[in-house]
């Protein structure tokens, strides 16, 4: 058994890097056990059989949300906007671009007839929302970064204002409000974009455990948790309808209900655990893959799959999958942060020449006098 002490990092939430895992192995199980890559018109699901389970492994996404919530108010912590905005665009773009090209290139050259790239289409995806510009996404699961990036440009906005996170209880009640108004009368698809109104609930849980995480223990907290978590739980079963449509698919009400109560009582519960039983740097890989793993599973992985296969089956798909988490890996191991760090310190430097400071300076935080003030080591954990 390893030493726990001896390994345990203060500066993270161990037990977030493993959810992390488990969120992109649910995503993978439903590509590759019951969703295929139907909408490239390729009509493979490598393990049908799992399909009964299979079919709920959509619900790790809306799970990243909110781990997302968490860690996006944490890297918020201390920042001006500036700084927020170059901590976020550092971490996730370098990443992306890495990942979108290796996607590109291994389509290109090796996706015919089942898949059909274009530099057009990389050249669109370059700025994440490729629909945007008459583009389809380079791979469909990054349909889910442009809500992260919506997610970020509030909070940015939030801390420009000078209300983040000092008025979070007002932000989270009327961004439900708008939610609920929207979700069952107006159905305005500019406000279900702008508001993330699919999602909202799951972002707001993730805020809320992170007031709880600095010390906050209040009734007002509990009962917006409580709303914030009945919300996301609305909202997941919510889409069943239009997923159901999408993937010709039937889903349970109740087993989606409490798979989302379930997964987010284990979100906060991770972070009130402090040290797992494994070493630090087995923890940090497995939390540092899932950002690439997740954006070159889907595409890039069915391309080779196809490749070797027709008719893929359970060794086909396993030596696939072990291979694009080993992929994953060595992005996040030889690429990833050379890149961050890069664009990062570049970005700092040019802001600062025009005096924009990436953080307050001491006592000049936007949190209330009254809070805990948050571990000095927040900043490593905000680069996850």
């Amino acid at each position: 058994m390893p030493n726990v002490s001896k390994h345990a990092d203060p500066t993270r939430v161990p037990v977030l890097d493993l959810l992390r895992l488990a969120a992109v192995g649910a995503v993978i199980l439903y590509h590759y056990g019951f969703w295929g890559t139907a909408s490239h018109g390729v009509q493979k699901v490598a393990l049908p059989y799992l399909a009964p389970v299979a079919q709920y492994g959509f619900l790790g996404v809306p799970v990243f949300f909110a781990i997302s919530g968490f860690v996006i108010a944490y890297s918020a912590e201390g920042r001006t906007p500036v700084g927020f905005a170059i901590a976020r665009f550092s971490r996730i773009y370098p990443t992306f671009i890495i990942c979108m090209t290796l996607t590109f290139l291994v389509t290109l050259l090796l996706g015919h007839p089942w898949f059909q790239v274009t530099w057009g289409q990389w050249l669109a995806n370059l700025f994440i929302a490729a629909p945007m510009l008459g583009q389809p996404y380079m791979d469909d699961a990054y349909w889910s970064l442009v809500i992260e990036v919506v997610f970020y440009v509030w909070v940015a906005l939030f801390l420009a204002w000078g209300i983040f996170p000092r008025r979070i209880d007002t932000i989270i009640v009327a961004w439900i409000a708008i939610t609920f108004v929207n979700e069952l009368t107006l159905d305005i698809p500019l406000f279900e974009k702008l508001f993330m109104a699919d999602d909202s609930g799951f972002f707001a849980v993730g805020l809320l455990i992170y007031e709880h995480y600095r010390g906050r223990r209040d009734m007002r907290l509990y009962s917006l948790l409580t709303l914030a978590m009945g919300t996301a739980t609305f909202q997941a079963v919510h889409k069943l309808e239009r997923l159901g449509v999408h993937t010709h698919g039937s889903f349970d009400p109740g087993v989606v209900t409490v798979i989302c109560i379930v997964s987010l009582g284990i979100v906060f519960a991770a972070t009130r655990i402090k040290s797992v039983p494994l070493p630090a740097s087995f923890v940090r890989a497995v939390g540092g893959i899932t950002y690439p793993l997740y954006l070159l599973h889907l595409q890039l992985g069915y391309v080779i799959l196809l490749l070797i296969t027709p008719v893929p089956d359970a060794l086909s798909t396993a030596l696939v999958v072990t291979g694009t988490v080993v992929l994953a890996w060595l992005v996040w191991r030889f690429l990833e942060a050379p890149a961050h760090y890069l664009v990062r310190d570049k970005l700092t430097l040019l802001a600062s020449r025009h005096g924009w400071p990436s953080r307050f300076g001491a006592g000049k935080s936007l949190s209330d006098p009254g809070r805990i003030a948050a571990p000095v080591e927040a900043g490593r954990i905000a680069n996850r």
